[in-house]
């Protein structure tokens, strides 16, 4: 389905319905390569959120969705699933439109691997044991039984709208949750299209809820009264700051922050191969992406040679229109962003040296030349906070065990990814690494394994059966023994 070419939105989607906002303040959607207005949604207010919340709630304690069978909750995912597949096309070009992503990734992403998330969840569903009689060792029996938590609080960024929307909606929707949804400004319009798909597919009212907002509207979530467990993707700075709410309040939250991950390029490598996999592990979304892989650690009896490919690789991207199936490398989400990127660019020309990039191409749209620095230490600022753009800087190392002390010297630990040519070699490697994921010869998030940070990369997992433990709660029956 072809994007047109202005989307204005009016209506907010709540309770299972299109209602009207509680104000007439509205966010202008600003095209990323483009830099004009192309739509505008309602700005929602607490009222709205109230409003939101009050909905979830009814769905999971008056409408019966936390205690629906798992194979009704299961039922519902997979229509759903089925209603986004049939927009994926509107999906990855709004979402391209939106935030300058790539169309070959919003393709694979935004569009095909959400609906792989709400299927797998389905399934998880459609298995879930609710209750386990567990034998006690003193002699009687013991009821263990998983309950939803209640309503959750999801809050999104503009990087992944769509894919880090479902690694919450899903897991939710399968314990029996109902959720209220936090779009970014910058990034509201593809929740409008999922929205759409939940009505078609016969979503229970209230158990889906989306409020688009600033930061001051999502501070009134995370610290609403209705509210059971908040799911947080974002800055590090922002997640301390809900961590601290629900810490205040006693309430669960999973918090997936920012990253400085490491590429660790082993002495055997081979280079050709490295190259072609970090297109995807460091460079992805223009290189916003939480989890790239954005230092890359070269031995030193290779890193001239190191130097040189990706230099001449990144040289060779093709930077262009987003919509463009062709187009490897695409703008940054947004002016603001691009100055932060710059900025840090600047600060690197005092701290390395600019192999590659470093500037704009011509022409409208907020673009940023993919950069190589070389000759940086761990020390430098470019080396140790997240730039969360197309900026790779390369790092000389010793040996194995050097390569592992760089790559731990970090206040993040969320991705990371380990290249050689002798596999065990490089699991070994991996197994070192402080990190909540790490890549060997490449880097997929797997749907049935646990992803998150450690340190300063946030708390808590998405993915996997793990995820959906995080909205449910625990509790135990004590049965008589005889």
């Amino acid at each position: 389905m072809a994007v047109s070419s202005t989307v204005e939105r009016d209506s907010l989607y709540i309770g299972g319905e299109w209602v009207s906002p509680a104000s007439d303040r509205r966010f202008e959607v600003v095209n990323a390569t483009t830099e004009e207005v192309f739509g505008s949604v309602p700005e929602g207010v607490e009222a709205d959120i109230d409003r939101a919340v009050a909905a979830a709630r009814r769905a999971v304690d008056e409408d019966g969705w936390a205690t629906a069978e798992p194979s009704e909750r299961a039922a519902v995912l997979g229509r759903f699933a089925d209603a986004v597949e049939r927009r994926g096309s509107e999906l990855a070009q709004t979402v391209s439109r939106e935030n300058g992503m790539p169309l070959s990734l919003s393709e694979q992403f935004e569009a095909g691997y959400s609906v792989a998330l709400l299927r797998y969840y389905a399934g998880l569903a459609a298995a879930l044991e609710v209750e386990e009689r567990r034998p006690s060792p003193l002699g009687f029996d013991s009821l263990v039984r998983r309950e939803p938590l209640g309503v959750a609080a999801g809050i999104v960024p503009w990087n992944f709208p769509v894919v880090l929307s479902m690694t919450k909606i899903a897991p939710a929707l399968a314990a029996g949750c109902a959720i209220v949804l936090k779009p970014s400004p910058g990034t509201p319009l593809d929740s409008y299209v999922i929205a759409e798909a939940a009505e078609e597919a016969g979503v229970p009212a209230g158990v889906l809820n989306w409020v688009p907002g600033g930061r001051e509207i999502g501070r009134h979530l995370v610290a609403h009264a209705g509210i059971d467990k908040v799911a947080f993707t974002g800055s590090t700075e922002a997640g301390r700051e809900v961590g601290a709410t629900c810490g205040r309040l006693l309430r669960p939250c999973s918090l997936e922050l920012g990253g400085k991950s490491a590429a660790v390029i082993l002495d055997d490598a081979d280079v050709d191969e490295v190259l072609q996999g970090l297109a995807f592990a460091s460079l992805a979304n223009n290189g916003q992406n939480c989890a790239a892989s954005t230092r890359i650690l070269a031995p030193a009896s290779r890193y001239d040679e190191i130097v040189a490919a990706l230099t001449d690789f990144c040289s060779d991207l093709r930077i262009g229109d987003p919509l463009d199936p062709a187009t490897q490398i695409g703008p940054l989400a947004s002016r603001e962003h691009r100055e932060r990127v710059e900025g840090y660019i600047e600060t690197g020309r005092g701290e390395g040296r600019i192999t590659t990039g470093g500037g704009r191409p011509p022409g409208a749209g907020w673009f940023v030349e993919p950069t190589v620095f070389a000759d940086v230490g761990n020390d430098a600022r470019i080396a140790r906070e997240e730039i969360f753009g197309p900026v790779l800087v390369v790092i000389r190392y010793a040996d194995d065990d050097d390569a592992v002390r760089i790559a731990n010297d970090s206040d993040y630990g969320l991705g990371g990814t380990v290249w050689s040519r002798d596999g065990e070699r490089a699991r070994a490697v991996a197994r070192r690494i402080v990190s909540g994921t790490v890549g060997v010869n490449g880097y997929v998030l797997d749907l049935n394994a646990p992803f998150g940070g450690v340190k300063d990369s946030g708390i808590g997992r998405e993915y996997g059966p793990e995820a959906m433990a995080g909205y449910q709660r625990l509790k135990s029956i004590y049965l008589p023994a005889g």
